[in-house]
């Protein structure tokens, strides 16, 4: 994972210690570019609905709706939101309870920030994977499923032929493809039709338009490369 804040991931951090919360806060948005803060059970659950987070933080004790409590009503109807415990203290009765809740993890107090970095980078893997998304630079990513490109989820609009360029592209990333495997992927539909590298160097330029810097090489003399993270 490159230096670039992750976008496509969010987090929800759930902390009645106002001190404790600001400081996770400050430092997971080093790394994300989404991250919520609630500092107790109810005002969590409100911003669980409205924004959906992708992984959510809550500590196992805080007023007005404890961190059990308030999973309890999000399992109700999703199973699939990552969710990991944090509690001063090994609470053995609580953490069975935590068990059934389908946490990915629960974390002793006080909980070391590398520790914490390491176990959400990779829930952000994982999340990525199960998606069927490629990474690019900057934000931008693929989607296998639907063969759209987006850009920190903003899609960024291809025509037929690009779309099926970068589909190729993507299915042998940083690796070389050839001129001639493009061209006769591209014009599938059309074997009657002579090769023409004019064709292919026309498509190129306007693709590598719509994609960040030295994401599209070429690889002289036989064909391109699409350069992932």
């Amino acid at each position: 994972m490159d230096n670039s804040k992750i976008s496509d991931v969010s987090i929800l951090i759930a902390e009645d210690e106002t001190k404790l919360l600001n400081s996770m806060v400050e430092y997971l948005q080093l790394f994300f570019t989404h991250v919520y803060a609630a500092e107790d059970g109810i005002s969590a659950y409100e911003i669980y609905q409205k924004k959906r987070p992708d992984i959510i933080v809550a500590d196992i004790h805080m007023p007005r709706l404890d961190g059990l409590s308030m999973i309890e009503k999000i399992r109700k109807n999703d199973e699939t939101t990552k969710i990991i415990i944090t509690t001063a203290h090994s609470d053995k009765e609580k953490l069975l309870q935590a068990i059934e809740l389908h946490l990915v993890k629960y974390l002793v107090k006080p909980v070391q920030s590398d520790r914490l970095k390491e176990l959400l980078f990779s829930l952000v893997d994982e999340l990525r994977k199960k998606n069927h998304l490629i990474y690019l630079k900057e934000d931008y990513y693929w989607d296998e499923h639907t063969h759209k490109l987006y850009q920190d989820k903003k899609e960024i609009l291809l025509k037929p032929r690009e779309q099926k360029l970068l589909a190729l592209l993507c299915t042998k990333a940083n690796q070389t493809v050839s001129s001639i495997d493009i061209y006769n992927t591209l014009y599938e539909d059309q074997p009657e039709r002579d090769f023409s590298s004019n064709a292919i160097t026309s498509l190129i330029k306007r693709v590598r338009h719509k994609l960040p810097k030295e994401t599209l090489k070429s690889s002289y003399g036989i064909g391109y490369i699409l350069v992932t993270k």
